[in-house]
């Protein structure tokens, strides 16, 4: 249940955002498509309920792209699945009106009749949002055949054709794949195909373009823009991803704590913020604030020839290798970040996991830390370096033991490589860590799903950086974080590398946070480099036609 101040503080900013919408407001009475007022939502529990959403008002209209922003927490998702009731153990107030009809009021048997064929919507998550179990033409043909009622062939055609409108390779032969057989932009793409399967008139996108390659985010947002044209439906768009609502919505909200706080025409709230949480997220950009490079820092680490395969399965001669990384060069200056960018598939996670020998595939080429050679090390002598080779996952959720405690966590390093201290020496030591990550000593018994994501990557931090190491990897530290919360952990990281002078191998396809925070950086694609050199350098002046399309591509959303 939430306090009296709470709710005094929560009716303050909507109050406050109220009076914004209202000098804001244009009347277009009778245009709306969609309305919603006052909508509230309450998760309720055998404890008690908690208010998420509290008395949120916006009109979509007809042929218009509306965004709804906020960072995660905000209430922007269930307000968008509230639409069409979606939630489960949800209790609604107030009103969503579509076309006249209340659907808060609606039976399940007309709510039935809506979703998909009305209004359709795009899941956050495409891996999760399909069925595993069936291939991906069969999905689409499901939602054709329940709600047009045409024979299976009908649909199937109609299902090549939709893979084909939204530019999924080889419709005919995707049609027969199951959603783990598609790459990350194939399936959402094969998401998109199934919501317009029906050509509906209002299509809610809850987060299209998240954990997205740049210029895989670039093509989604053209094909959404292209389609929302094309088949005259208006867009309700869920994110958190200001440049892309920027350059993509002709309306946007902006949400906080369950409130609505701030709403206008895009390049009118862009230009001209009135509340300070909505400037504070517009200017919560990457910033550059590492120290300048050291020219006559020494070398802590070099690759030469790297390379990394994996076997396939057997041809009927012989054993296919895939090359998933070739021929890599490189070299990391103590106390300095060298960034790894790429698309998916470029290879650079593969290759920051080779220079720790962490693969499983087969490795080759001279790894070299700080003279001595990775490559040809034993296992006792790599378990003897691994305090001072430490790696920070892409998940953070999947990469900390949900069976472990804080303290249990990051205290591991310390038990396996210091063994001399005691418990209480442990504790201690993992208390001023995670003071150093902005981390509360409350934090010390509490189980990683307590935490929001960015307090989650605050954790993996503090486990690799306990034990000072002098070469950290980060794979995608920052992916699918809120502006604000990334810009947090990139200034923790600035601070620890300043403080301990750690090297970092920064991976990551966001090519904003690379020029925040690496001195030099290299290219990849199809498992080679393509180009390296000085950060500003290479930015300001791309050799490759790759890297200024991976440029190109990062400019147009920002």
């Amino acid at each position: 249940m939430r306090s009296t101040r709470a709710r005094a503080e929560r009716g303050a900013v909507h109050r406050s955002g109220a009076a914004d919408r209202g000098r804001d407001a244009i009347d277009h009475a009778g245009e709306a498509l969609l309305s919603v007022r006052d909508l509230s939502v309450d998760f309720v529990a055998a404890s008690g309920s908690t208010r998420v959403v509290d008395r949120v008002s916006f009109d979509v209209r007809a042929g218009e792209k509306f965004a709804l922003v906020g960072e995660s927490g905000s209430g922007k998702t269930v307000t968008a699945l509230s639409v069409l009731r979606l939630n489960a153990d949800a209790r609604y107030a107030g009103s969503v009106r579509f076309e006249g009809r209340e659907l808060l009021a609606a039976s399940e048997r007309e709510l039935r009749g809506v979703r998909g064929r009305e209004i359709a919507m795009i899941f956050q998550e495409p891996m999760s949002a399909l069925n595993p179990l069936y291939p991906i033409g069969d999905q689409i043909c499901e939602a054709i055949e329940r709600h047009e009622g045409v024979s299976r062939a009908q649909a199937t055609r109609r299902a090549i054709e939709l893979l084909e409108r939204t530019r999924v390779p080889e419709p005919q032969r995707r049609f027969s794949d199951f959603p783990h057989q598609l790459s990350g932009g194939q399936r959402q793409r094969a998401m998109i195909a199934m919501a317009l399967a029906c050509s509906p008139k209002l299509l809610v996108a809850d987060e299209p373009t998240t954990a997205l390659d740049v210029t895989v985010q670039r093509r989604i947002v053209e094909l959404l823009d292209e389609l929302q044209r094309d088949f005259g439906m208006s867009l309700l768009l869920i994110t958190h991803d200001l440049p892309l609502v920027r350059s993509f919505a002709d309306r946007v909200a902006v949400m906080k704590d369950g409130c609505l706080v701030e709403e206008g025409r895009t390049a009118a709230l862009f230009d001209a913020p009135r509340q300070p949480y909505t400037r504070m997220l517009i200017e919560s950009r990457p910033k550059r604030s590492i120290a300048a490079a050291d020219p006559s820092a020494p070398t802590l680490l070099e690759a030469k020839g790297v390379g990394c395969r994996f076997p396939i399965g057997d041809a009927w001669f012989r054993k296919r290798r895939f090359e998933a990384v070739r021929d890599v060069d490189l070299r990391v200056a103590r106390g300095q970040t060298l960034g790894i960018v790429g698309e998916s598939g470029s290879g650079k996670s593969t290759l920051g996991l080779t220079l720790l020998r962490l693969t499983q595939g087969e490795t080759r080429g001279e790894i070299r830390f700080d003279d001595t050679r990775l490559d040809e090390a034993n296992a006792r002598s790599l378990r003897a370096l691994r305090r001072n080779l430490q790696i920070v996952f892409q998940d953070p959720f999947h990469s900390l033991s949900p069976r472990r405690t804080v303290l249990q966590i990051v205290e591991e390093g310390l038990a396996l490589h210091e063994p001399g201290l005691g418990a209480a020496e442990r504790r201690d030591a993992v208390a001023k860590m995670l003071d150093e990550v902005g981390l509360d000593a409350g934090a010390l018994e509490r189980y990683p799903h307590e935490f929001s994501g960015g307090q989650r990557q605050r954790i993996s931090i503090a486990r690799a950086a306990i034990l000072r190491p002098e070469l950290l990897v980060l794979d995608e530290p920052t992916s699918a974080l809120d502006v604000s919360v990334q810009q947090q952990v990139l200034e923790l990281l600035s601070s620890l590398q300043r403080r301990y002078r750690i090297a970092y191998v920064f991976i990551t396809h966001d090519l904003a946070v690379i020029r925040a925070m690496a001195h030099h950086v290299i290219v990849m694609k199809d498992g080679r480099v393509v180009e390296a050199g000085e950060t500003e350098r290479l930015f300001a002046a791309p050799r490759e036609a790759y890297t200024a399309e991976l440029l190109g591509a990062a400019e147009s959303g920002s």
